[in-house]
């Protein structure tokens, strides 16, 4: 373990919904939910504004219109995401070359590999610390300053602490733990807090009355071996006392992404299966859109009453993250695999990964809302909206230009129409504007950058909530 808090773990506040604030100006102060806006959709990420409402990532986005119908529900933008990622990631190498990504808006930095590393490992008690501080503040004054986001950060002697630390820091806000604290931190949080501990194990674990961190330290390791298992209830044990001797590696490159989840009772119902099937199909992709990437390979885990372990797989043609794809290629091997005994264990994962494509962004959103226009519609209408929809289909938020008006972004679509603000990240609120789905003069375009000049200094910050008005007439956001 380290003397030094020199570990920070850094996290983006409410990133999706921060980037759509700062690039659209009408939407600063206002709620914002990003993610899945089809029938099955859920929530990638929901704004401050939105969360007080009730709102927060994983939920069904039914359930999140009914908690903040006036919210503004757009569609993801992975490109504009990316675009602030590299350049948030940039200034975290600024500080160190150890630096560990583990998805767009989140990553660990080793400073003691990096510039201020001797000044670091010289310096006294309580002088490392305070260097410490500075740097962390630096680099948030530092990423708001470049992108007009606030960013969390917590320092600490492991990468363990550092996480916590940025949790408790949220939003916009830092908190260092400083070495030999660690049980005193960890003491009072509920298991949940640990990585690894999830429903199944929380559930473990208070059946045998360990509810806090401070109970499993005092249960010892033996006793969480016996209720966990050898290798997680030893990982759970050093955990609970603080102890983290994971390094730093910079770059990590994931080869794919997955989710399992091991249940209470044995599932033998084949229609249970596969509907334990779709919920991990939906945590994946919100994984592997979390972490900008699509996967060319379905693998479904089986792990059965007896404790045998089996994988099925299957490649798909090219990458995707389109969840409804990942999703029945899963409960495809879901139905080949004999259930006979029971399942104790149920896991989806996506590999051979690659970045991000647009067809790929949309493609589930795209189809989704050609099924519900053709279901409002008449049978000669369905003809005439499935031909509209391959032709030009606009997403709520999508980035998009007017040949005469400029860059804006679209609000909502519907019935052959398309609702489109025109503003740019450091504008003031924009004009609305309606047009017909296939108007020659309207075009997709690419994300603007969050500060005039490619994310340089000089760019006008519109504050938060500053001039912005309500919405529009016509298509509201994501209806």
């Amino acid at each position: 373990m380290r003397s030094l808090p020199s570990i920070i773990h850094l996290d983006m506040d409410a990133f999706f919904a921060a980037v759509e604030q700062a690039a659209k100006p009408s939407l600063r102060g206002k709620p914002v939910i990003v993610g899945g806006l089809g029938g099955r959709g859920v929530v990638s990420t929901a704004s401050y504004e939105a969360r007080r409402f009730g709102v927060h990532s994983a939920m069904p986005m039914a359930q999140a219109r009914r908690l903040c119908p006036n919210a503004a529900f757009l569609s993801g933008r992975f490109e504009a995401y990316r675009q602030v990622s590299e350049l948030v990631m940039g200034l975290l190498r600024e500080l160190s070359p150890l630096v560990q990504p583990l998805s767009l808006d989140e990553a660990f930095v080793d400073l003691e590999a990096g510039p201020y590393g001797p000044a670091l490992l010289e310096a006294e008690h309580g002088t490392g610390e305070q260097l410490v501080l500075a740097l962390a503040e630096d680099l948030r004054a530092d990423i708001q300053r470049r992108t007009g986001l606030t960013a969390s950060v917590g320092a600490a002697g492991s990468k363990l602490m550092a996480k916590i630390a940025s949790e408790q820091a949220k939003p916009d806000g830092l908190v260092l733990v400083e070495p030999g604290q660690e049980r005193a931190v960890l003491g009072p949080m509920p298991v949940r807090a640990l990585p690894g501990v999830g429903p199944a194990t929380e559930q473990a674990l208070r059946r045998a009355g360990l509810n806090t961190v401070a109970d499993l330290a005092g249960a010892g390791e033996a006793e969480l071996v016996q209720l966990l298992g050898k290798a997680h209830g030893a990982g759970v044990h050093q955990m609970s006392i603080g102890l983290d001797d994971r390094p730093v590696v910079a770059d990590q490159d994931a080869k794919s992404v997955s989710v399992e989840d091991t249940f209470e009772v044995d599932l033998a119902d084949r229609d249970r299966v596969l509907r334990e099937v779709d919920v991990l199909a939906a945590r994946c992709v919100r994984r592997l859109r979390a972490a900008g990437r699509s996967g060319r390979t379905v693998v479904l885990k089986v792990r059965r009453f007896d404790f045998s372990t089996l994988t099925r797989s299957e490649t798909l043609r090219g990458p995707t993250d389109d969840e409804s794809v990942i999703t029945e290629t899963a409960r495809r091997l879901a139905s080949q695999v004999d259930i006979t005994g029971g399942v104790r264990l149920l896991g989806v994962g996506v590999s051979q990964l690659a970045d991000y494509t647009q067809e790929d962004l949309f493609a589930q959103a795209v189809r989704e809302s050609a099924q519900e226009q053709e279901t409002a519609q008449g049978e000669e209408e369905r003809v005439e909206v499935a031909e509209a929809v391959a032709v030009r289909h606009w997403m709520p938020g999508q980035d998009v230009h007017h040949a005469e008006l400029g860059p804006g972004w679209v609000q909502g679509s519907g019935v052959g129409r398309v609702t489109v603000r025109f503003e740019t990240p450091w504008s003031g609120p924009g004009r609305v504007r309606t047009f017909s789905v296939d108007d020659p003069a309207l075009e997709p375009a690419r994300p603007l950058p969050l500060r005039e000049g490619g994310g340089e200094e000089g760019g006008s910050d519109a504050t938060a909530g500053e001039g912005a008005e309500g919405p529009a007439e016509g298509p509201a956001g994501g209806a």
